[in-house]
């Protein structure tokens, strides 16, 4: 028997590369400058990303802008139509095959439920694009709870576990933010589990506090599996054998 009836999964930088959606979101505001400020649409979102890599990750559009010599004034101006594209673009992302694959093994055994942070505009935009409801049974977009909900509040982790009709000791939380993530989960009860993959946003960052803090991580997605069902020494589940079994299966 699977040791969770319910897999509980964030989205950004957990299910895809939260990157491909900045990206995705460059492209568009590029295609909707180009007959506007007569520059190359390729030219602009190649500048945007450039800049988004070295770390302009707040006020992009503003540091951008101001590489173009445009007053303060006529910058704001561009800046919230820019938003507007970007925060109202179809995203072109798209799931990879292994997340796939682990998605369709999942859902064979556990209900799966997803909590996610983010306008809702912009995140129901990529639970479309990513045909999530393929597989979820639950999907709690926090800002539809109210933006006082964002994680690290408790309510949007008891809303998916309402939603799924179960306990918070029968789900797992599998996240990537160590900022917001585990926190909330570990506020209701439930057991927690990072992805830290190389290469995303927040893979560097580590928890402020040991309540920040996941029980265990990995470093795939296609490590889930055999995370949730390792064993425990004696070959059965106690309440923390999936997650002790996994540290000792990554240190081997």
């Amino acid at each position: 028997m699977p040791k969770f009836r319910a897999i509980i999964l964030d989205l950004d930088d957990t299910l895809y590369p939260e990157r491909d959606y900045v990206l995705s979101g460059f492209r568009a505001v590029a295609r909707w400058l180009e007959p506007q400020l007569n520059l190359p649409a390729e030219q602009t979102s190649e500048e945007l990303k450039q800049l988004f890599d070295e770390g302009a990750r707040i006020n992009t559009f503003n540091t951008w802008l101001s590489t173009r010599k445009i007053d303060a004034e006529q910058a704001e101006q561009w800046v919230s139509g820019m938003l507007d594209i970007y925060r109202s673009h179809t995203p072109e992302i798209s799931l990879s095959t292994e997340v796939v694959n682990v998605l369709e093994q999942l859902r064979r055994d556990s209900m799966l439920g997803l909590i996610t942070d983010g306008r809702r505009q912009q995140q129901r935009k990529k639970v479309d694009a990513l045909d999530l409801a393929r597989w979820f049974t639950a999907i709690v977009v926090s800002d539809e709870l109210g933006q006082e909900h964002w994680k690290p509040s408790p309510k949007p982790y008891l809303t998916v576990l309402e939603q799924l009709n179960i306990t918070a000791k029968e789900a797992i939380y599998v996240a990537d933010n160590p900022t917001k993530d585990f926190l909330g989960a570990r506020r209701v009860g439930m057991a927690s589990l990072r992805l830290r993959c190389d290469g995303r946003l927040h893979c560097r960052v580590e928890p402020r506090t040991p309540d920040h803090a996941p029980d265990a991580e990995i470093e795939r997605f296609g490590e889930l599996p055999a995370y949730l069902n390792c064993p425990s020494q004696n070959g059965a589940h106690s309440e923390h054998s999936a997650i002790n079994g996994h540290q000792n299966l990554r240190s081997e």
